[in-house]
């Protein structure tokens, strides 16, 4: 098929995020239309991209560096996951109609009281429909697309060296084929598992089929479980599926995206890795999910913040750290891949490690604050991890009111922030409560007069007369759409008349449609391009708190739609275009499904 034959059919060469994300809270792949793994890191989220094409997409997507399954005189695709699960199928067809479907999953079930969740990818290969011809092209890089992995012949698998211990890819295909990369007639169907090199104990199509059932079968067990909305279920469902897949599972760790350096604009050079744990971005990641009755992630990430607590200094905490609580976190530029379309840098670790941003004291005890109150858990926060909190809190109280970078993270200049003093406020506020459930009534009438105290310095600073608004930062005049989570973390009455005015601004100088931007002054890139999505989200909770719920749900339709074809959305979006930008698939913009559905829905009552 010519490449002009190719376009009319809606295929093409170029990098898109018209992606969909497997993985089993280990490691994750993202894989096109077109069933081409593009990006995979294994043997978690922060290892070395096994495919990388995605990242070295400057002259289109390629083949080194990805993982194809190809049909001979393609014409057109459709995807889609199995309903409630991460297994993802692909369809190809031929101009005549003949076509392959590709079934994508990565193993995750309970074997002996156990979650069995290898890095392990799999891929399931059958006819649909008359005499196909395919091939299998598999290009995995080491290095970070550098080089090409040195490579063995088995019996019915290739070895494939790696720094971690190596991959293997096991498969009844002809492995002629497979490593000669020839087309060849399908007659059956065929798998491949890739994975750590190691010996399968059963058959190959066995294991794959068996992993198949009990992988569609766990998931469906784990959606069945969840509180959902009576309105945007499927789109819940995805979402909820979609945050818990971003989970590093072994630590409990969460990270923002399972991608590195997709830029937040055209050639814009905001190109940020996302593949480690930001604690503000997990407090709403855990909050979402304890909103669908699904307490196990906020369990498992306990585990994680209560050792990033009790490891830190004097109660000083980094804004973010790598998934196995790794602190230094270098960023570095990586050579000879040319980035997504070509526009690079690719980074590698992130300067944030390095900031301070104090809006995180309040993300910790946020994320923290259920812990204490829910009946449900296996292990309630006690005593001594209020204690732990309580220097969390103590940093909170001293640092309310100094510069800082904000949770934008802007890199040359500090100011106090309104958003992160909002944020000490919450530190404070959920101490005194999280004491009064202990019953330190001591405690808790020290925290709530730190809170009070807080809460009328910012009343009084962040108040901007000339813009009749809740400004971004102390004593200026520029606004800031994170001055919305006001509302949200229950510091101001939505119906408090500052508040309705402060969204009315914003809507005005940030609102673009049903888009928002995160701000309106230039930061260390210049002024932002495209709308951040999760600032859309939080205009949609804030117009429902303050009584105007048709405009929110409106504009939540509207984020809907934004979504591409299997529910995911990424950081960014192009108001003029709705062109997809920034990492992929991004935790804070899925959380605003969840949240926008739980605000907006009807009742069930009421419909039922």
């Amino acid at each position: 098929m010519t490449r002009k034959a190719a376009a009319d059919h809606g295929l093409t060469d170029a990098a898109n995020l018209d992606l969909a994300l497997v993985g089993n809270c280990t490691f994750a792949a993202l894989i096109d239309r077109f069933a081409r793994v593009v990006w995979c890191c294994m043997p978690r989220f922060d290892g070395d991209p096994v495919f990388h094409a995605l990242l070295d997409s400057g002259n289109g997507l390629g083949r080194d560096g990805s993982f194809g399954v190809e049909l001979e005189n393609l014409a057109r695709s459709e995807q889609a996951y199995d309903h409630g699960t991460a297994v993802l199928r692909t369809r190809l067809y031929d101009a005549d109609g003949n076509g392959v479907e590709v079934t994508d999953f990565a193993p995750r079930f309970f074997v002996r009281d156990r979650i069995f969740r290898p890095a392990q990818l799999v891929r399931r290969v059958r006819p649909l429909n008359g005499r196909v011809r395919v091939r299998f092209v598999v290009r995995p890089r080491v290095d970070w697309g550098s080089r090409t992995p040195e490579s063995a012949r088995g019996s019915n698998h290739i070895r494939f060296a790696a720094a971690w211990g190596g991959l293997r890819l096991t498969t009844n295909a002809p492995l002629t084929y497979v490593i000669d990369e020839t087309w060849f007639s399908l007659g059956g169907p065929v798998s491949f598992l890739l994975g750590p090199d190691e010996t399968l104990s059963g058959g190959i199509e066995e294991t794959a089929s068996e992993f198949e059932v009990y992988t569609g079968a766990h998931w469906r067990q784990w959606t069945r479980r969840l509180g959902l909305p009576y309105e945007w279920q499927d789109a819940v469902i995805r979402a909820a599926i979609t945050l818990k897949l971003c989970q590093f599972e072994e630590t409990g760790a969460i990270v923002a995206a399972v991608t590195t350096s997709i830029p937040e604009a055209p050639g814009s050079q905001r190109n940020w890795d996302y593949r480690y744990c930001w604690l503000r971005d997990a407090f709403f990641v855990v909050r979402a999910l304890n909103g669908l009755s699904e307490v196990s992630t906020m369990e498992s990430y306990m585990h994680w913040l209560f050792n990033v607590i009790r490891g830190a200094q004097d109660g000083h905490v980094q804004p973010l750290y790598g998934i196995g609580l790794e602190r230094e976190l270098t960023e570095s530029i990586v050579p000879g891949v040319s980035g997504y379309r070509g526009m690079g840098p690719v980074r590698v670790g992130n300067q944030a490690w390095e900031h301070s941003q104090h809006d995180v004291y309040g993300n910790i005890v946020l994320g923290a604050a259920q812990a204490f109150h829910d009946r449900r858990l296996f292990r309630r926060a006690d005593v001594q991890d209020f204690a732990a909190l309580e220097a969390v809190g103590d940093c909170a109280w001293r640092l309310h009111d100094q510069p800082d970078a904000g949770m934008w993270e802007l890199r040359t200049r500090a100011a106090v922030h309104t958003s992160s003093a909002l944020m000490c406020w919450a530190a404070c506020d959920r101490l005194a409560k999280i004491a009064v459930a202990l019953g330190l009534r001591a405690r808790a009438a020290e925290w709530s007069a730190r809170a009070r105290l807080i809460r009328a310095r910012i009343l009084e600073a962040a108040w901007s007369r000339k813009r009749g608004a809740f400004a971004q930062t102390f004593r200026g005049d520029d606004l800031d759409a994170s001055v919305l989570l006001m509302a949200e973390v229950g510091f101001i009455d939505p119906r408090d008349p500052r508040f309705v005015g402060t969204v009315d601004a914003l809507e005005a100088a940030l609102g673009d449609g049903p888009f928002m931007r995160r701000y309106e002054v230039p930061d260390d890139f210049g002024r932002p391009e495209t709308a951040f999505n999760v600032c859309a989200f939080w205009r949609i909770d804030a117009l429902a708190r303050i009584g105007r719920a048709q405009q929110a749900r409106e504009i939540f339709e509207a984020m809907l739609a934004s979504r591409n074809h299997v529910g995911l959305l990424s950081e960014d979006i192009a108001p003029g275009t709705g062109e997809a930008w920034g990492n992929f698939p991004q935790t804070y913009s899925m959380v605003g499904i969840v949240t926008g559905a739980l605000r907006l829905s009807q009742p069930w009552d009421v419909v039922v």
